[in-house]
């Protein structure tokens, strides 16, 4: 596992844009604002393009790749057309599939389930239907959490830019595979959920 999964607290803030197609987020170390790794979607096709300017833009596909500064990739974050709830992979570096998150039908709020590579439960991502936090919780003890960080009146009413905090519980371990899942999911969070 890479050592900066090692950390607890991740600053993902998306790139500010007012007709943007493409998601593209720096995560950034919360204590000093350098960027620690950069999500982008660098392959992007033209219909996918133009569907993202339409009411069809929670359904096209996605393939966030997620680097570290230098260019060396660290997980990729897919998912295919969606039609009534999503199914997202999580890759890494090597394009060994880690996990995936299935999104639960009918939740207030939001809600996916987080599963390893041979499909087993490892724990649920839980939204809350009166704001923009998040929290895994496996078994009643929460993992980890996310919350919006408000970028101001006129980023929020005019651009499509969020930014979230992540904090994973120090009982995760650093080698552990959850810690990637975890970080991948703030992704779908964005794309899936608040889009």
């Amino acid at each position: 596992m890479n050592a900066v999964l090692d950390r607890n607290q991740f600053f993902v803030k998306e790139h500010l844009g007012i007709f943007k197609a493409a998601n593209n987020f720096d995560i950034l170390d919360p204590e000093n604002g350098q960027v620690i790794l950069e999500c982008r979607e660098p392959n992007l096709g033209m219909l996918t393009k133009v569907l993202r300017f339409t009411d069809y833009k929670r359904m096209t596909p996605f393939d966030v790749q997620i680097t570290q500064p230098s260019g060396a990739l660290l997980l990729s974050v897919r998912r295919g057309v969606s039609i009534f709830r999503s199914n997202v992979e999580v890759f890494d570096h090597q394009n060994k599939k880690i996990g995936e998150f299935r999104q639960k039908l009918l939740s207030i709020g939001g809600k996916f389930e987080l599963l390893d590579a041979n499909g087993q439960s490892l724990c649920w991502l839980k939204g809350s239907w009166t704001s923009w936090n998040f929290s895994f919780d496996q078994d009643g003890k929460q993992l980890a959490q996310v919350s919006k960080k408000w970028a101001g009146l006129g980023k929020e009413l005019f651009t499509s830019a969020d930014n979230y905090m992540l904090s994973i519980d120090a009982s995760v371990a650093g080698n552990d595979p959850l810690r990637a899942l975890i970080l991948a999911a703030v992704m779908c969070i964005d794309m899936v959920l608040k889009e």
